[in-house]
């Protein structure tokens, strides 16, 4: 698979030297924000995780290309392009390469790049999930099929609250995939910081993190690790409202017949639109958030293996 990758020469080196990396998905610039919000948001995700010590690797598919590592005007581009370019899940890359078309990597697809890179921490915004009426739309993200089979740690904010977050549990754990809250017995809710339903672990510091991804390689496990961490007090949202905002997004999509991998941007752009903006803001904070531990707990893995 790797004749179809890029690496950047930055990341290329980090990974080579032992350097801690962290992976970025490409799906928030492209489907999650309007430009140019979403070029300004990635390139301070990338200074985050600079800042702490490792190397952004921003994940996308550019003519074909798998890559690993964007540069600033690839950013661009995407940023740009904004939703003309395909969101790509595990089951449009062989179509992508084949065409030599665009893909904006979703955090299926951007598991699947990472780990065949060589990078083994994904900071993102929330996974996807089981969504709301699966037992009988069978809507389940590939996200969550990713996560128990490719070795990557993903830290998020927990699952987005649009959708059933107890089924999304359940299918995680049915995957054997750990799920881990940084400094919360509670799965968060994105926007909010509880959702009412507990993970498996909790875990206080970056370091052990990193202690525990490490022994799950080392005993062999293929799947990967989810990290739930809530998103900044001061940033949180009233559950209440958006509680109200997702109920309605959820009517206007049945309403409107959106479904599949349209879903979740339709719903978002909604809850967005009727908080008043306010929701996008709180999105920025919490992949700020998570970047920042991701590099932490990325730095504490690279220097173990010295």
């Amino acid at each position: 698979m790797k004749q179809y990758l890029d690496i950047s020469p930055e990341v290329a080196e980090a990974i080579t030297t032992g350097k801690a990396v962290v992976a970025l998905e490409s799906t928030i610039i492209s489907h999650g924000m309007p430009y140019p919000k979403n070029v300004e948001t990635a390139l301070r995700v990338e200074k985050t995780i600079r800042d702490h010590g490792a190397v952004p690797a921003t994940i996308a598919v550019i003519g074909g290309r798998l890559k690993a590592g964007l540069s600033v005007d690839e950013i661009e581009y995407l940023g740009k392009k904004g939703r003309e370019v395909i969101k790509a899940s595990r089951r449009d890359l062989p179509a992508l390469v084949a065409r030599k078309a665009d893909g904006a990597t979703t955090v299926a697809t951007t598991m699947i790049i990472a780990n065949m890179a060589g990078i083994e921490i994904f900071a993102t915004g929330g996974i996807g999930g089981v969504h709301r009426g699966a037992e009988y739309t069978m809507d389940i993200s590939a996200d969550l099929e990713e996560l128990a089979q490719t070795p990557v740690m993903v830290v998020c904010a927990g699952a987005k609250s649009i959708l059933d977050l107890g089924l999304t549990l359940e299918y995680l754990e049915t995957k054997g995939v750990p799920v881990i809250g940084y400094g919360t017995d509670e799965l968060p809710a994105f926007y909010t910081r509880k959702s009412g339903f507990g993970v498996d672990y909790r875990v206080n510091s970056t370091e052990e993190l990193a202690a525990i991804f490490r022994a799950q390689r080392g005993l062999g496990y293929r799947g990967g690790m989810l990290v739930t961490n809530p998103i900044p007090e001061e940033y949180s949202m009233d559950k209440a409202v958006i509680d109200a905002a997702i109920e309605q997004a959820l009517d206007e999509a049945k309403q409107q017949g959106i479904h599949g991998k349209e879903t979740t941007p339709f719903l978002l752009a909604k809850v967005v639109e009727l908080t008043g903006g306010e929701s996008l803001e709180s999105n920025i904070r919490l992949v700020l958030n998570n970047a920042e531990i991701a590099a932490k707990t990325a730095v504490h893995l690279a220097n173990w293996a010295e």
